[in-house]
This record gives C-alpha cells, sequence and structure tokens, in this order.
C-alpha cells in the first residue's frame, strides 16, 4: 500500500512539473501587445524637434553621439526632423548652453519659435564601455518619449537598447584573459557606441509591435 501512494505521490509530482513547463511555453509564445498608438493618431504630428538629450551616464559624449544617430530612423519612417545641430546651435546662442537647460525651455516657447507637431525628448540611461575580468560590455540605453508640440500630450515612448560583448562565451580562461586586454587596448582607440546607438534607435522605432508609427512622408508602397 506504501509503495502505491509513494508511486502515486511521484507520479502527481511529474504531472504538475509538466503542466507548469507547458504553461511557462505558452507563456513565451504569446504575441508581445502592441502601443496604444489612439493619441499619436490623433496628433498626428508631421514634423519632429529631437532636444538634445539628458545624460545620465558617465559619457560626457553621450548626448551629442546619441543626436547624431536619431535623425535618420525618424527620417526614414516618414517624418520631418529639424536639423538637429541647427536647433542645438540655435539654443546654445539663446543662452542654453547645456543638454540640461535645453530640456527645461517651456513646450509653449518651443511652439511659438519653432512650431514643431512633435517634441522628441530622451533621457540616457546607460552608455559606454563596462571591463570585467575576462570580458566587456558596451551599452547604449536611453528612454525616449515623443510629445505634442502644444498640448504635451504623450504620443508614443520606447527604450532604446543596443549591448555588444566581447566574450563570446567560448575557449579556456586564459584565452578569454587574453582577448579581454587586447579588448581593452583596441577598446581604448576604437568607440562602438554610435554604432550600438543607431542599432539602437533603429530596433526602437522599426518594433513591429512598439515601435513609431509611419509619418506622411513616407513612401506609400512603403506604408
Amino acid at each position: 500500500m506504501k509503495l502505491i501512494v509513494s508511486c502515486f505521490k511521484k507520479v502527481t509530482f511529474w504531472i504538475k512539473l509538466l503542466v507548469s513547463a507547458l504553461v511557462l511555453l505558452m507563456v513565451g509564445c504569446v504575441t508581445p501587445q502592441s502601443y496604444d498608438y489612439l493619441a499619436l493618431e490623433a496628433s498626428a504630428p508631421r514634423s519632429i524637434l529631437v532636444i538634445p538629450p539628458l545624460n545620465q551616464s558617465f559619457e560626457v559624449q553621450a548626448s551629442y553621439i546619441f543626436l547624431s544617430t536619431i535623425s535618420r530612423p525618424l527620417a526614414e519612417k516618414g517624418y520631418y526632423v529639424f536639423p538637429v545641430s541647427v536647433i542645438d546651435n540655435f539654443m546654445k546662442a539663446n543662452g542654453l548652453p547645456t543638454p540640461e537647460e535645453m530640456n527645461q525651455v517651456p513646450l509653449e516657447k518651443l511652439d511659438e519659435i519653432i512650431g514643431a507637431d512633435a517634441v522628441l525628448y530622451t533621457t540616457i540611461d546607460d552608455w559606454g564601455r563596462q571591463y570585467q575580468l575576462v570580458s566587456s560590455v558596451v551599452t547604449v540605453s536611453a528612454n525616449m518619449r515623443l510629445v505634442d508640440g502644444k498640448s504635451g500630450q504623450l504620443l508614443w515612448s520606447a527604450r532604446a537598447f543596443a549591448q555588444e560583448s566581447s566574450n563570446s562565451g567560448g575557449g579556456d580562461i586564459l584565452g578569454a584573459m587574453i582577448g579581454a586586454v587586447v579588448d581593452q587596448v583596441v577598446g581604448g582607440l576604437a568607440d562602438t557606441t554610435p554604432a550600438l546607438s543607431r542599432q539602437a534607435n533603429y530596433s526602437a522605432i522599426n518594433n513591429a509591435h512598439q515601435g513609431l508609427l509611419n509619418g506622411p512622408y513616407r513612401p506609400i508602397e512603403e506604408k
């Protein structure tokens, strides 16, 4: 009798384990939820003003590297993007020398002077290379908010993220350590963050379920 009870408990355990695995598999196969585009569709912006990003990382050049990589994916999506360098220089000439100060300009003032349909605000969370014992990781991470140029209503938001590791996980410890030393030397000469920034922005803007909707200047055959 005890043997039967023991076998029954084991069978019950494995059945529960199998059911849990099936549930996890089904959850993993669920299609990601689409972004709520009602506000964006109602606003229907044609032009976007990009404000130089707030930089919360330790890389002082992060704001302007990011800024140099954001216009193209927005334009390819079908929006007119105000020239970022012209806007940056204009703000500096008018007493706003840093991105922090530029982000404090009231939306009403931006609308009065520039008149963009929408304004893109960005905060950089993480940027650059971090060295570990046998590898290094380069990260680009930023949060973007697109708001209506007049009302300030949130139209779209996304996280731009890309990461690159020098260690693929193969080889022995000695080889990995030698590779890490070489990577530190080469990494100091070659900055890969511009390429990662382009990748992060492209992925965020063109995401199938959470990306930015096509703008009015996107070619009809591509819409």
